[in-house]
C-alpha cells in the first residue's frame, strides 16, 4: 500500500515539476506585486506614533475612585479592588479575608449561585477573586458588549453577600482541606513563614487561616470585617477595554451610596526577623533566608532598584528551566545551579508592600547538603553588597528582562485592570509606564550594591522546612552579615 502511494507520489512530483517550470518561463509577463489595481483604493498608512491610551480617574462623592482605559479589544476587563485585606484582621477576625476570597460570587440577596454562575456563562465570562495582605480583589472579564451586566453582576457580589450558613460550612471544609495541601507545597509554607517569623504587628498575620480559626469563621464574623472595611474611600472600580464615561453610567448608580467611612489607618507592623523551623519527613529540605525591604512602593526608586536586583538574581529549579535562555543568564542559575547540581531550586524572591517589605533567597537541596546550600546563599546576598561583584553587562541584561517582562504582562487587559487599581489605591494615580521604563533605565551598579548594603543591614529572617536539624543554627548565619 505504501509503496504504491509513493509510485503515485512521484508521479504527480514530476508533473508538477513541469507545470513550474512552464510558469516561471512566463512569470516576465506577470505584473509588479506593487503595481497599483484598477477600482482598489488602499487604507491610509498607519502614523509613525501611536500615543498610548489615557487611564481616566473620577473620584464620586463618597470616595470611590473608577478609572478605566480605552483598549483597541473586543472584550473588557473590570475588577474592585479594596484596600483591605489580613493586615487588617484583629485577633477574632483572623482568616476572614481568606474566607472572603472562597466566598466571592456566591449567593446574595439578589441573587442564588446558580443564577450568578449561569449569569456569568450567558455572557461567556471569567470571575476571580484574590486576598492578600494588603488587599481584596474582585474580577470579572467577558465582551464589551456585556458590560452593563458585569458591572452590575460584580458589584452585587461584593456589596450583597447572603452569606448562607450552608455556604460558609462547605468553603470551611475547603479552607481545612487547603491547609493538607499546603503542607504538600513547602514553597509557599516558607514564604508564608517568613512573614510570620520577620514581622510583629499586621503583617505577621497569616494569609492562610489557621484550623483554630476555620473553627471559629461564621457569617457574623464576615459581616461586621466587611461593614468596617468596604468604605467607598477604600474602593477602587477599576476597568480596561471601557471609556471613562461609559463606566461611569452605568457604575454610579450602583456605587454612590456606599458610606464613605473616616480615612484608614494603616495598621503597624514592625520588622523583627527571626527563625521558622519546622521538622517533616520531606525528600527535600526547604529554607529561605530574606531581610527587610525599608521603605517599599512608596519609595519608587527603592521598589524599582529592587525589581531590577531580583531580576538579575534570578534562578530556578535545577530541571525544565522553561526553554533556552529562560533564566540561565541570572546570576544564581550560572553560579549556583549550574555548579551545583544537589541543589534542585535556587532562586530570589520579593515581597514588597506600600512601606516595608521582604528581599531573599528561597532553596530546597537533600537533607545532607542543606548547610553548605545555607552557606552559598549568604555568600550570594553578601557578593551582592560587595562593590564590583557584578558586571555592566549583568545590569544592562537584567534592566532589559525586567523592562520586557512589564511591557509583556501589560499586554493583558486582566492585568492592566489589577495595575490601574493597585496604583490608585497606594499612589492615588496610575503613574505612566514609560517613567517606570526610564527608572529601570537610571539603575545603576552603585545603586544595586546600596540597596544590598541597606538589606543585609537589617535583622535576618529564617525559615526551613524538612529536616531542620541539618540547617545552620539562626546565631551562626546571621553572624555572617553581622561582621560585613
Amino acid at each position: 500500500m505504501y509503496r504504491a502511494a509513493l509510485s503515485r507520489f512521484r508521479a504527480l512530483k514530476g508533473r508538477t515539476g513541469n507545470l513550474t517550470a512552464a510558469r516561471y518561463s512566463t512569470s516576465s509577463a506577470v505584473a509588479a506585486l506593487d503595481t497599483p489595481l484598477d477600482g482598489v483604493s488602499l487604507p491610509p498608512p498607519l502614523p509613525d506614533y501611536v500615543s498610548p491610551s489615557e487611564t481616566k480617574i473620577k473620584t464620586l462623592s463618597n470616595g470611590v475612585r473608577k478609572s478605566s482605559e480605552l483598549l483597541p479589544t473586543l472584550a473588557a476587563s473590570i475588577g474592585l479592588f479594596i484596600n483591605c485585606g489580613s493586615i487588617y484582621e484583629t485577633p477574632i477576625s483572623s482568616g476572614a479575608s481568606h474566607l472572603l476570597e472562597r466566598m466571592a460570587f456566591k449567593s446574595t440577596t439578589n441573587r442564588s449561585q446558580l443564577r450568578v454562575v449561569r449569569e456569568v456563562e450567558a455572557i461567556g465570562g471569567n470571575t476571580s477573586a484574590s486576598a492578600s495582605r494588603e488587599c481584596m480583589t474582585y474580577t470579572c472579564d467577558a465582551l464589551k458588549t456585556y458590560v452593563p451586566e458585569m458591572v452590575e453582576l460584580l458589584i452585587d457580589c461584593v456589596r450583597n453577600p447572603a452569606f448562607l450558613d450552608w455556604e460558609i460550612n462547605e468553603e470551611l471544609q475547603k479552607m481545612k482541606a487547603e491547609l493538607d495541601e499546603v503542607l504538600k507545597n513547602p514553597e509557599r509554607l516558607i514564604l508564608e513563614a517568613v512573614h510570620s517569623a520577620g514581622y510583629s504587628g499586621a503583617l505577621a498575620n497569616p494569609l492562610l487561616a489557621s484550623e483554630s480559626a476555620i473553627d471559629r469563621l461564621d457569617s457574623g464574623i464576615l459581616e461586621e470585617f466587611i461593614t468596617e472595611n468596604y468604605k467607598g474611600n477604600r474602593i477602587v472600580l477599576a476597568a480596561s477595554g471601557i471609556e471613562n464615561e461609559e463606566l461611569l453610567q452605568i457604575a454610579e448608580p450602583l456605587l454612590s451610596d456606599i458610606p464613605a467611612g473616616p480615612q484608614p489607618k494603616e495598621p503597624k507592623s514592625v520588622y523583627v526577623g527571626g527563625d521558622f523551623r519546622q521538622r517533616a519527613d520531606s525528600l527535600s529540605t526547604h529554607f529561605a533566608l530574606a531581610f527587610e525591604v525599608p521603605s517599599g512602593w512608596n519609595n519608587e526608586k527603592d521598589s524599582v532598584t529592587l525589581t531590577v536586583m531580583q531580576m538579575l538574581m534570578g534562578g530556578g529549579g535545577s530541571f525544565s528551566t522553561g526553554g533556552p535562555g529562560k533564566g540561565m543568564h541570572s546570576r544564581l542559575y550560572l553560579r549556583v545551579l549550574n555548579e551545583y547540581q544537589r541543589i534542585h531550586s535556587f532562586s530570589a524572591f520579593n515581597s514588597i508592600f506600600n512601606n516595608t517589605g521582604l528581599f531573599g533567597i528561597y532553596g530546597s537541596t537533600s537533607y545532607d547538603f542543606v548547610s553548605k546550600a545555607v552557606d552559598i546563599a549568604a555568600e550570594e546576598l553578601l557578593l551582592l553588597a560587595t562593590e564590583g561583584s557584578v558586571s555592566r553587562l549583568m545590569i544592562k541584561r537584567a534592566q532589559e528582562a525586567t523592562k520586557s517582562a512589564v511591557l509583556m504582562n501589560l499586554e493583558s487587559r486582566m492585568i492592566v485592570a489589577e495595575d490601574i487599581g493597585r496604583q490608585i489605591l497606594t499612589y492615588g494615580e496610575r503613574k505612566p509606564v514609560h517613567s517606570f521604563l526610564k527608572m529601570v533605565d537610571e539603575v545603576t551598579l552603585q545603586d544595586i550594591t546600596n540597596m544590598a548594603k541597606k538589606l543585609i543591614s537589617s535583622p535576618l529572617t529564617m525559615a526551613s522546612y524538612g529536616d531542620v536539624l541539618q540547617v545552620p543554627n539562626y546565631e551562626s548565619v546571621s553572624g555572617k552579615f553581622r561582621a560585613k
